[in-house]
């Protein structure tokens, strides 16, 4: 019992400096009774668990760290393209008219190449790829779409050929279990603060 109460101290204890509280606050937790007696009860947020990565080869270590690196490069950007994809649907649908709609998505454009389009032309074609199905992954829809819905289908046709010359498909889904399990179990890391 006395192990019980230490334990339940020291979770009350962490559980506090999570919320950013001082350790020496009090806080009131739920109780859950159950067979006669009362116990303390805690809602804890998720952690992720991974075992740590293990390699057939150095070579193959190095293919991931590889990985790694322009996931962590490019992942930011994704973010960004899914925020700001919220804030621009608002006024994109408010707009009354087509022509207000292309204007715009003109003055929109505009903004984004000069804020991100230096950063975004040095990337990598490999890191490209990735950051096509980050966007897919941070937005659910793919780029293709995103460019059809804002541009038309006639620019999402002529940027998928553009994306093709250079082995890229605009169309690529995101696929967190089977294709892109290594990718995912990198943006939870990241996420987690792991990495």
């Amino acid at each position: 019992m006395k192990q019980f109460f230490i334990f339940t101290l020291f979770v009350l204890i962490l559980a506090g400096i999570a919320r950013g509280q001082q350790p020496d606050s009090l806080h009131f937790l739920e109780a859950i009774e159950g067979e006669g007696d009362t116990l303390p009860h805690l809602e804890l947020d998720e952690i992720q668990v991974f075992p740590k990565p293990e390699f057939e080869s150095r070579r193959m270590e190095k293919r991931y760290l590889r990985l790694e690196h322009k996931v962590k490069k490019v992942y930011p950007y994704a973010q960004k393209a899914a925020d700001l994809l919220m804030k621009y649907e608002d006024e994109y649908l408010a707009a009354e008219s087509d022509k207000e709609r292309k204007k715009y998505v003109k003055l929109v454009e505009k903004e984004l190449f000069d804020q991100y389009g230096p950063e975004l032309k040095k990337l990598s074609i490999s890191e490209g790829r990735i950051l096509i199905k980050l966007i897919d992954r941070e937005t659910g829809h793919t780029s293709f779409e995103l460019i059809k819905d804002l541009k038309g289908g006639v620019m999402a046709f002529f940027w998928q050929g553009v994306a093709r010359i250079f082995g890229n498909d605009l169309k690529e889904e995101y696929d967190p279990v089977i294709e892109d399990i290594l990718i995912e179990q990198i943006i939870l890391r990241i996420e987690a603060g792991m990495i």
